[in-house]
């Protein structure tokens, strides 16, 4: 359902970002509050997602004045949360951390799909590959049987011709 699922998101992303600005300041490094920024990631994805989606139970639930104005809303208000993580990361840990951190996340999500675009390429060489084994196969089987059909033919043949 849509409205769960932006619901999931936005409280994602209002939890993360509370506990970010109670612990923020005893932080000694951005690891003890990497976690909850990975959470506010999570969540404003799922609230963009969610906006993206274009599928519901009905045309009253896709383009309704509430279900549109609640999306783009909510998808505001987490993009302002996320900016204002990114201000307190920044003032806490020097300017640019916060700039890094979306550069890293970024190259991580990058060489993930460039992971899964290797893999689905080698497991469509390994599919062609055992194709081409099967046909082989099937080939050498077909060959051999002929083989195999041709010799009984002329043992018939000449044991025919032997008893005539």
């Amino acid at each position: 359902m849509v409205v769960a699922e932006v619901l999931t998101g936005i409280a994602l992303v209002q939890q993360s970002v509370k506990f970010i600005k109670e612990n923020i300041s005893t932080a000694q490094d951005i690891g003890q509050i990497a976690s909850q920024i990975d959470d506010l990631f999570a969540g404003e994805k799922q609230v963009q997602q969610a906006r993206a989606k274009k599928s519901g139970t009905g045309l009253g639930d896709q383009f309704g004045v509430d279900t549109v104005a609640k999306e783009i809303i909510d998808a505001r208000l987490a993009a302002e949360q996320l900016q204002e993580v990114a201000t307190m990361v920044d003032m806490r840990f020097g300017h640019g951390t916060w700039a890094g951190i979306i550069a890293e996340r970024a190259k991580r999500i990058q060489e993930a799909k460039e992971a899964e675009a290797i893999a689905r390429r080698k497991q469509i060489q390994e599919a062609k590959e055992f194709e081409e084994t099967m046909k082989q196969a099937v080939l050498i089987g077909s060959v051999i049987v002929i083989a195999i059909g041709l010799f009984i033919f002329l043992m018939v043949s000449v044991a025919k011709a032997f008893v005539i």
